[in-house]
């Protein structure tokens, strides 16, 4: 499981929305959208940035179309070593 744990984070400026085309309307991620649009942030997470510039589209309810912008801080969590792996011991008779 060491393997599988969370390393680093970020928390989007904006929640994903399907008026933004950021989600089917049953609300599955559109992966390759995202890529596209968040590739910044995406790359920041995995070159060791501390934070990352960003401009995103969206969309208002009213339909008019923005540019949000900032900053966002990329935290890095503590990571545990793998544990070795205890042998199987059989139920006793």
């Amino acid at each position: 499981m060491a393997a599988s744990q969370v390393r680093r984070f970020l928390i989007l400026p904006k929640e994903l929305d399907a008026d933004d085309g950021e989600l089917t309307r049953t609300q599955k991620v559109r992966r390759s959208l995202i890529a596209d649009r968040y590739g910044p942030l995406i790359t920041a997470l995995y070159d060791g940035s501390k934070e990352c510039h960003f401009a995103i589209e969206v969309t208002f309810e009213d339909g008019r179309k923005g540019t949000v912008t900032g900053d966002v801080r990329i935290v890095d969590m503590k990571t545990y070593p793998p544990h070795a792996a205890e042998p199987l011991r059989e139920a006793a008779e």
